[in-house]
C-alpha cells in the first residue's frame, strides 16, 4: 500500500462560531425546547446551510418576510444576527407576534450609533455592502434618505456631503479591515470634523479571524475557508488570505465542495471558519485530507476570545420568576 503524503495543516485561531451567532442559534433552540416546533425565523439565522437546515430538521421554519408567517399563530418569531429594519417590529407587533430579537449585540450596538448621530441632525454615512442584511438592517432604522451608503473609497472620494462638518460614519461590522481604514482615511482626510464610532464598528470576531488568517496565509500553499457564499465575514477571509500572498485561498461549505485538483502538489494547507461556520465541518474537512494525506497539525492564535451575550430576557431560566 502506497503511503501518503506528508500535509502540515494550520488552523487559524480563533475560527468559527462568535458570541453573536452562538447567542442567535441558542435563542432559536431555546425558543424550541420551550414552545415546541414550529418557531419561524425571518431570514436565515446565520448564514451556514449546515445550521439552517440542522434547525429545520427540530422545527424550525425559515421565511424572508413576514407576510409568510400566517396570521393565527401563537408560534415564537424569531429575527435573525444581522438586524431587521425598524418596520419589521412594528409589523410583527401590528400582526400580535410573540417575536424574539436575536440581533447580534454589536449589530445593536451600530443601530444605536446611527440613531444617536441622526437625533444630533449630522448626515450618516454607512460604510457596507449593499443588500446584505445587516446594512438594511441599519439603513432600515432610520428614515428613508437620512443614511448614505459608501461601498468602495471611490464612493468615500466622491461623496458630497450638504454640511462637511456636520457629518458621521458607521460600518457593518463584518468588513474588511484593511479595506474599510482605506475608506476610513480617505473620509477623514475629506472631512477632518466627521463623527465616528468611540469603539470601531468592525466586531471583534471578524477582526480576530482577519487577524489569524494574515498570519498564517503567508506560509501556507492554499488556505480553506469554512462559510457560506452569502456569509460576509468568511468572503472577506478569502480575500484577506489572497491579498497576503496566499496562491489558492477557496471558500468551501463542506468537504464534498472542494475541488481536489487545485491541492495537488501542496505541503501546507491553511484553515480557518467564518464566524457562522460550526467546528463540525473544520472536523469534516480534515478528516476528507487525512483520507489523503498524513496529517500533521499546528495551530496559529491571534488572540483570545472569551466574549458571552445573554438570551434575549424572556427565554432566560429566570424569566419566569
Amino acid at each position: 500500500m502506497q503511503a501518503k503524503p506528508p500535509l502540515r495543516i494550520v488552523l487559524c485561531s480563533p475560527r468559527g462560531f462568535c458570541a453573536g451567532v452562538v447567542r442567535a442559534i441558542d435563542t432559536v433552540e431555546r425558543a424550541l425546547t420551550i414552545y415546541g416546533a414550529p418557531v419561524y425565523v425571518r431570514h436565515e439565522i446565520v448564514h451556514n446551510r449546515y445550521v439552517v437546515d440542522s434547525l429545520k430538521t427540530k422545527g424550525a421554519i425559515f421565511v424572508e418576510e413576514l407576510a409568510e408567517i400566517p396570521d393565527n399563530t401563537n408560534a415564537p418569531v424569531v429575527f435573525s444576527a444581522h438586524g431587521v429594519p425598524k418596520s419589521v417590529p412594528a409589523d410583527a407587533r401590528a400582526r400580535n407576534f410573540f417575536s424574539l430579537d436575536a440581533t447580534c449585540p454589536l449589530v445593536t450596538k451600530v443601530h444605536r450609533e446611527a440613531a444617536i448621530h441622526f437625533k444630533r441632525g449630522r448626515e450618516i454615512l454607512l460604510i457596507g455592502h449593499s443588500h446584505h442584511p445587516e446594512v438594511v438592517g441599519t439603513l432600515g432604522q432610520l428614515p428613508a434618505g437620512a443614511v448614505t451608503l459608501i461601498e468602495t473609497a471611490e464612493d468615500a472620494k466622491t461623496f458630497t456631503p450638504k454640511d462637511p462638518n456636520n457629518l458621521a460614519f458607521v460600518t457593518q461590522t463584518t468588513l474588511s479591515i484593511d479595506d474599510t481604514a482605506e475608506i476610513v482615511a480617505m473620509l477623514k482626510e475629506r472631512f477632518p470634523n466627521i463623527s465616528g464610532p468611540h469603539k470601531e464598528d468592525i466586531c471583534y470576531a471578524t477582526t480576530n479571524r482577519q487577524l489569524a488568517v494574515k498570519k498564517v496565509a503567508p506560509v501556507v500553499d492554499a488556505l480553506i475557508v469554512v462559510g457560506a457564499p452569502n456569509s460576509s465575514n468568511s468572503q472577506r477571509l478569502r480575500e484577506v488570505a489572497e491579498r497576503e500572498g496566499c496562491r489558492i485561498a477557496v471558500l468551501a461549505q463542506r468537504a464534498g465542495d472542494l475541488d481536489w485538483s487545485r491541492f495537488q502538489g501542496i505541503k501546507s494547507l491553511g484553515i480557518t471558519a467564518g464566524a457562522s461556520a460550526p467546528e463540525v465541518i473544520v472536523e469534516e474537512i480534515m478528516g476528507a485530507f487525512a483520507e489523503r494525506y498524513e496529517l500533521h497539525v499546528e495551530t496559529v492564535s491571534a488572540a483570545e476570545e472569551n466574549e458571552f451575550f445573554p438570551l434575549p430576557r424572556s427565554l432566560r431560566p429566570d424569566a419566569a420568576e
